[in-house]
C-alpha cells in the first residue's frame, strides 16, 4: 500500500480529473502526513466501497506543517498529522474562525534506519542521536568515529524529513529537547526518497515512520534504540504498543473542521468509518501502524460525536496512556 505514496503526482492528478465529475458537495478533501497518508489512503478506498460512488475522498501529501496551513484556512476538511497541532497553528485556526476536533488514529514507533551494509551499528542510544543530529553538529560531526569509540572512520550522512514534517517536530522534541536540528543534511516531506537514499548509501541514516520501514525491509536495517540508560529495544508494533520503545513511540492523529462536520453528512459518515473499531482494528494493521486500545477508539468516537473541539495532546509526552491523554479536558 505504501509503494502507492510514491505516486502521489498521479493521485492528485486523477483526484483533480474526478473531482469536477460528481457534486462538490460529495467531496471530502484530506490533506497533511505522509506518515499518516497510508492509513488515510487506506480508509478513503474501503469507505468509497461502501458509499457506492455516492463520495469522493481525495488525500494529499503536504506534510503536516502543511497541512495545517491549508485546514486552518479552511482548504480542507481534514487535517492528517503525525504530531499534535502547535500554538501557531492554533492560533491561524483562530483567525479564520476553524474550530477543530482533535482525534488520535492510531500509534507509531518513529525508526532510525540504516543501510544494510553497515555492520558497526548493533544500537544507538538517544545521546548518540542527539550528537548527530543537534544543531551544534553542523559541519563539525562528519564522521561515524565521531559518535563512538570504534565506529570506522567513514563519513555521516544524514537524511530525514523536512521541517513542514511532523515526524520531524518529534524527533527534535523527543531527541533532541529543542526547537530545530542542524541543516546540513538531505530533506524530503516524501518517505520514500529517504528510503531511497539511505538504501543506496552504506554511509547513510535516517528516520521515518515504522509503516515505511516495514514496507523496505529488504532495502533497510532498524537501529535498536536505549534510552536513559535502558536496553537497546527495536521499533516494532509490539514494542509500540506496550510502551517499551522509548522516547520514539508517539500517537498519530487527524483533525475534523467542526463546521464540516456538524454541515457535512459525508465527513461524518467517513470520520465515523475511520474511527470504528471494526475499520480501524483491521486496516491500520494492514498498512504497518499499531491500532489504539478498542477503548480508545470508542473514547475518539465519543469526542467527535459530542463534537468536542481544542486539543489535548501537547508534544511529545513520553510515558502518558492515550486513555488518560483523551479523558483530558481540552484546551
Amino acid at each position: 500500500m505504501l509503494k502507492r505514496a510514491s505516486a502521489v503526482s498521479a493521485f492528485a492528478v486523477l483526484a483533480a480529473i474526478s473531482a469536477p465529475m460528481i457534486h462538490a458537495a460529495d467531496l471530502v478533501k484530506v490533506d497533511g502526513s505522509s506518515t499518516v497518508f497510508p492509513i488515510t489512503e487506506a480508509m478513503a478506498e474501503e469507505f468509497q466501497k461502501t458509499e457506492k460512488g455516492k463520495t469522493q475522498v481525495t488525500v494529499g501529501i503536504s506534510g503536516t506543517g502543511g497541512g495545517f496551513k491549508k485546514f486552518c484556512r479552511g482548504e480542507t476538511d481534514i487535517s492528517d498529522a503525525s504530531r499534535p497541532i502547535k500554538e501557531s497553528e492554533v492560533k491561524l485556526c483562530k483567525e479564520n474562525g476553524i474550530e477543530y476536533i482533535e482525534l488520535p488514529v492510531a500509534l507509531d514507533a518513529l525508526t532510525v534506519v540504516i543501510n544494510p551494509k553497515n555492520d558497526w551499528v548493533d544500537r544507538l542510544s538517544v545521546e548518540e542521536l542527539k550528537k548527530m543530529w543537534e544543531p551544534a553538529a553542523q559541519d563539525k560531526i562528519t564522521n561515524w568515529n565521531q559518535i563512538r569509540p570504534g565506529f570506522p572512520d567513514r563519513p555521516l550522512k544524514l537524511f530525514g524529513p523536512g521541517t513542514d514534517s511532523g515526524t520531524y517536530d518529534y524527533f527534535v522534541e523527543a531527541v533532541i529537547e529543542g526547537k530545530s536540528t542542524r541543516g546540513d543534511f538531505t530533506a524530503s516531506e516524501d518517505d520514500n526518497v529517504l528510503v531511497q537514499g539511505v538504501a543506496s548509501d552504506v554511509n547513510a541514516l535516517g528516520f521515518f515512520g515504522l509503516a515505511y520501514y516495514d514496507e523496505n525491509q529488504g532495502k533497510l536495517k532498524a537501529a535498536p534504540i536505549s534510552w536513559k540508560g535502558g536496553k537497546a529495544v527495536s521499533p516494532s508494533v509490539e514494542n509500540a504498543k506496550n510502551a517499551s520503545y522509548q522516547p520514539l513511540s508517539r500517537p498519530i492523529f487527524i483533525y475534523v473542521n467542526k463546521k464540516t462536520a456538524d454541515e457535512k453528512a459525508y465527513v461524518r459518515r467517513f470520520v465515523e468509518f475511520y474511527l470504528d473499531n471494526r475499520n480501524s482494528q483491521k486496516l491500520v494493521k494492514e498498512v504497518g501502524y499499531v491500532p489504539l486500545p478498542e477503548k480508545a477508539y470508542d473514547m475518539a468516537m465519543n469526542n467527535f460525536k459530542k463534537r468536542q473541539t481544542g486539543t489535548v495532546f501537547h508534544g511529545s509526552e513520553v510515558g502518558i496512556g492515550i486513555e488518560e491523554l483523551l479523558a483530558r479536558a481540552p484546551k
